[in-house]
């Protein structure tokens, strides 16, 4: 169920109605070894557990229906709207929250709480990723277990010297399409990049919407991100499972307690 705990303040992103339909065809559910990964990692028996940025629940449905007991937040309006139905076409549910980190605020408190695939880059301003993990911290109880995945993008991207235009196509249960241009601009002395999106949905010739976003990220070397834990008062950072995909970028988890 959807709860009525809002906050007023602007979300993140705005992760429109056409961003979380092409979303959910390209991304429709995370494989088995991701959702073991975490089912194995973190502590259920706690009380519930807590996935920050969950959108239309790639992961969060998989692991309810795993058995785990979890509450998601997000804050877009479409994504936790898609993961509502998701929940409910399986004949699940769980409390789901429309809230941006930095003004984190649920009327329960959590054993563990994860962000999955690099979705706290999302908050680009050191500011703003440390508001947030202190917001994450006053809603953990012991053992106060945070997970977080990141990545670091391939030297290839970082070395961009021109904005890189991808062009992808989704086709929807109904037969449309949504065609995504994007527009990435990378700066690599300031670890930042922006992409700039546009969702055209189409059936046949006819244009039925469109859709314009911005993202914003950021990356850490993996001893930056511990020291922001640490300034938000986690203790135990520990960086695992570092890796180099095969895009080139680089990946890992980090883990860290109350």
């Amino acid at each position: 169920m959807l709860c009525a705990f809002d906050i007023e303040a602007p979300p993140l992103t705005s992760y429109g109605q056409l961003c979380t339909l092409f979303y959910d065809a390209d991304k429709p559910v995370a494989p088995d070894a991701e959702v073991a990964w975490y089912a194995q990692r973190l502590p259920q028996e706690a009380g519930p557990l807590l996935e920050l940025m969950c959108g239309s629940g790639r992961l969060l449905v998989p692991l309810v229906a795993a058995g785990l007991k979890l509450h998601g937040v997000d804050s877009s309006t479409a994504m936790l709207g898609s993961c509502e139905a998701r929940l409910a076409a399986r004949g699940l549910s769980a409390p789901l929250f429309r809230q941006d980190l930095a003004h984190l605020n649920l009327p329960f408190r959590y054993g563990g709480a994860f962000i999955a695939a690099g979705s706290f880059q999302l908050l680009a301003e050191p500011g703003a990723a440390l508001l947030a993990l202190q917001r994450i911290r006053a809603h953990l109880v012991e053992p106060g277990l945070l997970l977080l995945n990141m990545f670091i993008p391939s030297d290839s991207e970082q070395r961009l010297g021109a904005p890189l235009v991808e062009v992808r196509t989704v086709r929807l249960g109904d037969g449309s399409q949504i065609a995504l241009r994007s527009e990435t601009t990378v700066w690599a002395e300031t670890r930042m990049s922006r992409t700039d999106y546009r969702y055209a949905h189409r059936r046949g010739a006819t244009r039925l919407a469109e859709e314009h976003e911005t993202l914003t990220l950021t990356w850490y070397p993996p001893d930056d991100i511990a020291a922001i834990l640490a300034d938000a008062g986690f203790r135990d950072a520990t960086v695992n499972d570092l890796e180099r995909n095969a895009s080139g970028a680089t990946t890992y988890s980090v883990s860290a307690r109350l």
